[in-house]
């Protein structure tokens, strides 16, 4: 039997290469060869991805080989990264038939609803690897089935004290819900990104939805569902955390450094103690909650590391407003770095705390970590991850935002007290995230869930193009 041969294509966004490196780290590992497909863009950025046996990069043009700049329309931009795209995708499937390697199955991550089109245009097999929690492509589901004007109704800003429960999930407020329903959503094109998503889905005799998650964290959820089979293929993490050479040499981050400076200075400090704050390659904060956020860490007292990325970097103009005014001060108490390898830092012995935007790498890699988190959401599925991070895990608090959705330094220092300190809050949040920590680390090894299921999965794919 020939060896299977899965394309991979991602969106060009770290939140999106970096699991779907993963994914294809685990294929290699089982033997299947991989061609990871994304945007000249984004494999640009992937400098510190060498060539490994059984994986190969096939990069094609989206119009934007620079990026995309601020100011750029977001819905010009998708459009012409399917045509370009499903060009792109037709014309690799051809060559890999001519040249006798034929493409065994295709799996697309979150956007991509065109790969999947493509795949069933020449009749192979495909797969959607959903880079969000189960929990969220759930609400998204049902609000396409019977439930819009319940989700409409709770998404309603003025209803935010009332509860909604949807079958396998927790009881969602406002804010617990994906941002794209929300009121005040400014992203027209969210919504209906997910609409077609779920006909495309609708349309597969056999639709599979291979999930970032593992068995034993979202084991409701994952069972939802009927009209789908939704199989966990989590964590898809940097096992760096796991002592993993291979899979070190693939991750990729946007902005890297070759600084180890912030390794040196945690290296100083005691253990449990050091505050991190991260907010992702994404998320753009107002200068007033960037204030907040410092002066709180001022009055907190305790040291901290903090990426404040640069925005020359983004191709954003820095002026004299966006520095903070308490720099001198605030870095009396902490380091702020414009860049760190996140692995790196949630793995370190003084870490106590971490100040995350709730993305689902994030999350996933503060489970892995054993790192209580101070659950500080912005957009998109991060309202529901926070959810799932206080209520239904346990492993962290979340903040709560004041009238004009900034979160005071006061409320601040608050969920950092209830999260690192002694009380009885505290101790329970450790104890959890040392429980997610096993839990996580049982389903990454191998021979655990991810690697049953991967096995499963190939082999079912294979199976059925005999």
């Amino acid at each position: 039997m020939p060896q299977p041969h899965f394309l991979l294509l991602t969106y060009p966004a770290q939140g999106h290469i970096n699991p779907s490196l993963q994914f294809a780290k685990h294929l290699i590992r089982i033997g299947v060869r991989v061609t990871f497909i994304t945007t000249i863009s984004a494999s640009r950025r992937m400098t510190k991805v060498p060539a490994a046996q059984g994986l190969s990069f096939s990069p094609f043009s989206d119009g934007y080989d620079d990026g995309i700049k601020p100011g750029d329309d977001p819905e010009r931009y998708l459009s012409e990264f399917r045509r370009r795209g499903k060009e792109a995708l037709s014309d690799l499937i051809i060559t890999n038939e001519n040249e006798g390697k034929p493409i065994t199955c295709i799996i697309y991550s979150l956007l991509l609803t065109w790969a999947a089109e493509g795949a069933r245009e020449h009749h192979i097999p495909s797969a959607l690897l959903w880079i969000q929690p189960t929990t969220v492509f759930d609400i998204y589901y049902f609000y396409f089935n019977g439930y819009e004007s319940t989700i409409k109704d709770q998404a309603d800003e003025s209803n935010s004290k009332s509860l909604i429960k949807l079958p396998g999930l927790p009881p969602l407020a406002t804010r617990d819900l994906p941002s794209f329903f929300s009121a005040s959503n400014v992203y027209n094109w969210g919504l209906s990104m997910f609409q077609e998503q779920m006909e495309v889905l609708y349309e597969e005799p056999n639709a599979k939805i291979l999930v970032n998650t593992f068995d034993a964290l979202e084991p409701e959820a994952l069972k939802a569902i009927d009209k789908f089979k939704m199989i966990a293929f989590g964590p898809l993490i940097p096992s760096s955390f796991l002592k993993d050479q291979l899979d070190s040499s693939l991750r990729t981050d946007l902005f890297q450094c070759d600084s180890n400076e912030y390794l040196q200075w945690l290296d100083s400090k005691q253990k449990s103690s050091v505050v991190y704050v991260s907010f992702g390659s994404m998320s753009v904060l107002a200068k007033q909650q960037v204030e907040e956020i410092a002066r709180a860490l001022i009055d907190s007292g305790r040291p901290f590391l903090w990426v404040v990325r640069n925005q020359k970097l983004r191709g954003e103009e820095v002026t004299e407003e966006d520095k903070l005014s308490c720099r001198e001060e605030i870095e009396q108490f902490g380091m702020i770095v414009p860049w760190c390898s996140q692995v790196e830092v949630l793995s370190h012995p003084s870490l106590g705390c971490f100040v995350s935007h709730c993305g689902w790498n994030s999350t996933l890699e503060s489970l892995v970590a054993g790192v209580p988190v101070v659950a500080f959401p912005q957009w998109t599925d991060q309202g529901t991850n926070a959810k799932l991070i206080e209520d239904v895990w346990k492993t962290g608090v979340r903040v709560s935002a004041n009238e004009e959705g900034i979160v005071e330094r006061g409320e601040f220092v608050r969920c950092l007290d209830l999260t690192m300190g002694d009380g009885e809050k505290g101790e329970e949040v450790r104890r959890n995230a040392e429980k997610w920590r096993d839990l996580a680390r049982e389903a990454a090894v191998d021979g655990g869930s991810l690697d049953m299921n991967l096995k499963a999965f190939v082999d079912d794919v294979t199976q059925g193009c005999k």
